[in-house]
């Protein structure tokens, strides 16, 4: 078995928003309790709360952000893999982060009871 891990789900609902790849980064991706903004040659996306993700946007909102209780050591391995393969095994789909101290899953917001069931059913705790 993997690792056993505890996770909290964070309150609200995000989006997850796709802007061009040499946008600036908008005064409305940097706010909130979790925020994550990566660039890439094709793209910048941002994982921000629903609310703030304006119209006319490219973003799918509806997801439950689900926290890894870290900080996890750099030289650990199959952290995320044995979070990730309960809500595989119950067809979940999911969206996963990686920060410098643990691991965010967002969980569309239709399938979170499964995800929740199947994680629990895979011996991970859910923590207030």
């Amino acid at each position: 078995m993997g690792h056993r891990l505890q996770f909290r789900q964070l309150k609200g609902s995000w989006a997850v928003c796709r802007l061009g790849a040499e946008d600036a980064i908008p005064d409305w991706a940097g706010r909130g309790p979790f925020v994550s903004i990566t660039r890439t040659p094709e793209e910048l996306s941002v994982v921000c709360p629903a609310d703030q993700a304006p119209d006319g946007i490219r973003a799918q909102a509806g997801w439950a952000c689900l926290q890894l209780a870290g900080p996890f050591d750099f030289a650990l391995t199959g952290i995320l893999a044995s979070f990730l393969q309960p809500l595989a095994e119950a067809a979940v789909p999911i969206f996963a982060l990686s920060t410098f101290d643990t691991d965010w899953v967002l969980i569309p917001e239709p399938h979170l009871a499964r995800a929740l069931d199947a994680l629990r059913a895979a011996g991970h705790d859910l923590i207030v």
